[in-house]
């Protein structure tokens, strides 16, 4: 049976248009928008990313820190993570959504137990920062038991024979990382050179999904609409600020930011 993150970017690619990708934390501004920013821009994005929300990062810049503060302020635990997967997979059971987070809390609540947990309120695939291949690859497999994704990642300073390794072992994505930079960094390479490195990992194995993230705005976002997939999340984590700040609804006003960004893929 394939999997709903597989037959998005089959859909996607038969409108000749990549997936759009979004990434929100869990729990921001509180549990009860989360779950209504989730429910408001699955109309628009092909794929939900949710952070769980993590206080020693690697990876995230500040605008997501900036939405990791807010939910650990309110006292949000990964249980409530799952019950915000579960409720909204009850309204959207066929809208993808990807868990993405660092391995500390995992390790915390043990692999089996986790996975458990995943399955059960419909988590469709993981992205976890912190545990590289092959490394990962235990944890790969616990996931494909559960007809759940384990998603890889690439960067550019990763060596060829590396690549093709990472990606033999990959399921229905692969996470290409545009450039060297925590997120919501000012995009540092132009959008041809980002598209000249991701060919060459497309090579590898064309049939495989492969997506970019890291540096995507409204403003870089069509420039490099020829990926199988575009990841936003640093501009949507910074508008749910803006909109607290203004003190505007972050819901409306994300869904309309959402809204905009499918608009310049299609």
């Amino acid at each position: 049976m394939r999997s709903s993150i597989a037959l998005t970017f089959e859909k996607c690619k038969k409108e000749k248009r990549p997936a759009l990708i979004t990434y929100t934390v869990a729990g921001d501004n509180t549990q009860n928008n989360s779950l209504k920013i989730l429910n408001k821009i699955s109309k628009h994005a092909d794929i939900l990313e949710l952070g769980f929300p993590h206080n020693t990062p690697i990876a995230d810049g500040g605008q997501i820190q900036g939405s990791s503060y807010r939910a650990l302020n309110n006292g949000l635990k990964l249980k409530d993570v799952f019950q915000i997967v579960k409720r909204f997979k009850r309204k959207n059971p066929d809208k993808p959504l990807i868990l993405m987070g660092y391995y500390n809390l995992i390790y915390q609540s043990g692999e089996n137990n986790f996975l458990r947990k995943c399955k059960t309120s419909g988590v469709d695939g993981c992205i976890i920062v912190d545990l590289p291949h092959p490394e990962n690859k235990k944890f790969a497999a616990k996931c494909k038991k559960k007809s759940m994704n384990f998603i890889q990642l690439i960067s550019p300073t990763t060596p060829f024979d590396r690549m093709k390794k990472i990606i033999k072992d990959s399921h229905d994505m692969v996470y290409y990382i545009s450039m060297l930079s925590t997120t919501g960094g000012k995009l540092k390479v132009s959008p041809k050179n980002i598209l000249k490195n991701y060919f060459k990992i497309k090579r590898i194995n064309p049939k495989k999904n492969i997506v970019i993230g890291f540096g995507i705005t409204d403003k870089t976002i069509s420039a490099l609409k020829s990926a199988n997939g575009l990841v936003v999340g640093s501009m949507l984590c910074k508008s749910i600020t803006n909109s607290l700040k203004m003190r505007q609804n972050p819901v409306t006003k994300l869904d309309k930011v959402v809204y905009n960004l499918k608009k310049k893929i299609l």
